[in-house]
């Protein structure tokens, strides 16, 4: 998989984010909103891990 598929994927996960977002301000998300934002935090991390790994990423 070259760089470029690879920025255009993780763009996509990016987009993603934003919806888990939108999750929490949901009032009857009940015990789901720990689960959200678990996976907020692990995208997160996973991003975090991408821009150390790629470092010409940092400036997306």
């Amino acid at each position: 998989m070259d760089i470029q598929t690879i920025k255009e994927r993780i763009s996509t996960v990016q987009g993603k984010r934003e919806y888990l977002l939108s999750l929490l301000e949901q009032p009857n998300l009940g015990t789901l909103r720990v689960d959200v934002n678990q996976a907020l935090e692990e995208l997160d991390d996973l991003m975090d891990e991408f821009k150390r790994t790629i470092p010409e990423a940092r400036n997306n």
